[in-house]
């Protein structure tokens, strides 16, 4: 199972209430009143799925714990707003820095992206609603821990977000094969959105148009592409060493 199991209704409303991504809740069947009732409210307004079940499977998913009749299935990632991550690079006085996922499906992939954009210094990572990975506790394993170290922000539309923040003094960077070469002409030290492509297919049409400037990694192997967590993570470092070239000049 990808999801932490969060059982007891106190429990399981903290995580209703605080944003943590629910991805179901299981309820002996027969019980709806009392503080369940708030429980089902806020599930409901969360559009949450709601199921009611014998106790044995509540036994079952939590094993050893009194559940007092009510299991949920949680991620183990919490999300962040885009403007908390916003302000949390100008309270450093850092110019912001940021990764969007387009549409990436493999847990493998966005769990090292993550742990990548932890070590580069990335105030946060964009993840769209639709289409892409749930943050699962395999994304968490692959990131080594740095989900609870980078903020994670659910987004809606990709192409809206980055008109919204190229209103807002950012340059988006895709990174695209038929970009230009990144160590010749890409200036990142500024603002940035570095946006990443699903796998096998890349960026999509209009997150393309939407970019300002498309890159490509320079290949000198028999193999013509990388992976989206190595394309990735070489990007965010380039980002890196331009930002600590201009420190130290």
């Amino acid at each position: 199972m990808t999801e932490e199991i969060v059982a007891g209704r106190n429990a399981v409303f903290e995580a209703l209430t605080s944003g943590r991504p629910v991805n179901k809740i299981y309820i002996k069947a027969g019980l709806q009143s009392g503080s369940l009732g708030k429980i089902i409210a806020e599930a409901q307004k969360s559009t949450v799925l709601i199921e009611y079940v014998q106790p044995e499977k509540l036994d079952r998913l939590a094993p050893g714990i009194r559940h007092q009749g009510i299991v949920a299935l949680a991620s183990p990632i919490a999300f962040s707003s885009l403007e908390n991550v916003l302000e949390r690079a100008t309270a450093r006085n850092e110019t912001p820095f940021l990764l969007l996922l387009d549409e990436l499906q493999d847990p493998q992939n966005v769990g090292a992206l993550i742990r990548s954009a932890d070590a580069a210094g990335v105030h946060g990572v964009l993840l769209p609603k639709r289409r892409s990975c749930p943050l699962n506790m395999v994304v968490a394993k692959v990131s080594a821990g740095a989900v609870n170290y980078v903020p994670v922000v659910q987004i809606g539309n990709i192409v809206q977000t980055l008109r919204n923040l190229k209103e807002q003094g950012f340059w988006v960077v895709g990174a695209d094969m038929d970009g230009t070469e990144l160590y010749f002409d890409a200036d990142l030290n500024r603002p940035v959105v570095v946006v990443i492509g699903a796998e096998g297919k890349g960026l999509g049409r209009l997150v393309k148009e939407n970019c300002d400037m498309l890159v490509r990694i320079p290949m000198q192997g028999g193999v013509n592409s990388l992976n989206a967590s190595a394309a990735g993570a070489i990007l965010m470092y380039e980002v890196v060493r331009q930002r600590m070239q201009k420190v130290a000049t």
